[in-house]
């Protein structure tokens, strides 16, 4: 049964981001999206207060969390800045999370301390410049060559693909299109042949760093693949049923930092010599906007209760991201136009949230994707 008040760790979680945003968020937030800086310093903060390790159990130096107050986490940032929101999330739920469910133990105790306290930043590597959606086809290769893997390939649209310390990458160990044709690495930043490339020039969360990674005859110790030879694709599949609860509670923050800002901005603007929420077309879109936001905080809660207990979340989580996502984008486009002109500019933070909502109905599945894993799932059920 969902318990629908907030647990005393979530609280704690609140007060904690919302006292640590006041200081070391909020004033730089502008800047940092100016000049597209990814505030790395901010991240190592944000280690110290447990934050970059919220699933990662005590024995690993993590908060030992489970995804009730990793949702608290995500949103509550993502209100402050989305973009730093987006990073927390890839780093937790894609890097950590992958290794997490699938290393062994060996690679657990050498791995998941350094990323639960930010030490290192962790990066995710399934994407390829002309692999979207369409995973199965990728180009990067993994070759075994004696005691070592060969990687060969670029992966894009990478958080973190710059600045992260260790990345898990996808690569191909099979035939093109074979669902097992894919295994999973971790490679570490400084191993020869593995570098940087393009850094994206992005509409929204320019807080986040999306990169490039170039894999150019980069060996790496054969003990860094992750379970065994062909799992890497069903693994991303169940890492990434994860991840779209982390961009459902990415979308909330969006969509409740949206709703806020232009709630209490219809209050206290006037025209017509009454403040504007007085008139139906304007308290209409809060009335919308409420009921939605409930609903998208249901479905993330169911899909995070499923996760917490062990079960199937497949087509649960789906849902979530897909309906919250498409809320942060329809929420934050009805703020800019309850502020009006004033919306339009960089003097108000719903210009902000309508910039980095796009990013939600993009990344980790496409609404589209959404449709098709949720059609699948009830053809099952």
């Amino acid at each position: 049964m969902m318990e629908f008040e907030l647990s005393e760790n979530q609280i704690m979680i609140t007060d904690m981001i919302r006292d640590f945003g006041e200081k070391e968020i909020t004033p730089f937030r502008d800047q940092w999206d100016e000049d597209q800086e990814f505030p790395v310093e901010v991240f190592k903060k944000l280690g110290e207060l447990g934050l970059m390790g919220v699933l990662i159990p005590q024995e690993y130096g993590g908060s030992g969390f489970g995804y009730f107050e990793y949702i608290t986490a995500i949103s509550e940032v993502a209100k402050l800045d989305p973009g730093i929101g987006l990073s927390l999330a890839a780093h937790n739920s894609l890097c950590s999370g992958h290794i997490l469910q699938f290393a062994t133990e060996e690679q657990k105790q050498r791995w998941l301390p350094k990323l639960a306290t930010a030490e290192w930043i962790g990066a995710w590597g399934l994407t390829e410049p002309n692999t979207g959606s369409d995973a199965g086809n990728m180009k990067t290769t993994a070759q075994l060559e004696g005691d070592e893997w060969v990687l060969n390939g670029t992966k894009n649209w990478i958080t973190h693909g710059k600045s992260g310390d260790v990345a898990v990458v996808i690569a191909r160990t099979g035939e093109v299109g074979d669902s097992h044709g894919m295994s999973a690495f971790v490679v570490e930043r400084g191993t020869a042949g593995f570098s940087a490339g393009k850094k994206e020039n992005k509409l929204g969360m320019r807080s986040s760093e999306t990169a490039e990674m170039i894999f150019a005859d980069c060996r790496i110790p054969k003990e860094n693949l992750l379970g065994k030879v062909g799992e890497g694709f069903v693994q991303s599949m169940k890492v990434l049923d994860g991840g779209r609860i982390s961009i459902a509670a990415l979308s909330l923050g969006i969509a409740e930092g949206a709703y806020e800002e232009a709630f209490k901005y219809a209050q206290v603007r006037h025209q017509f010599n009454q403040p504007i929420y007085n008139f139906q077309g304007i308290s209409f879109k809060f009335s919308d906007m409420a009921t939605k936001l409930e609903a998208a905080k249901l479905l993330t809660y169911r899909a995070a209760e499923l996760k917490n207990n062990g079960k199937p979340v497949t087509k649960e989580s789906a849902m979530a991201k897909y309906y919250a996502s498409e809320c942060a984008v329809e929420f934050s486009n009805e703020a800019v136009q309850v502020f009006g002109g004033y919306g339009y500019t960089k003097d108000f933070p719903v210009e902000k949230y309508y910039r980095d909502s796009k990013l939600c109905t993009i990344g980790e599945g496409t609404s589209e994707i959404q449709k098709l894993v949720i059609s699948r799932e009830i053809l099952r059920d």
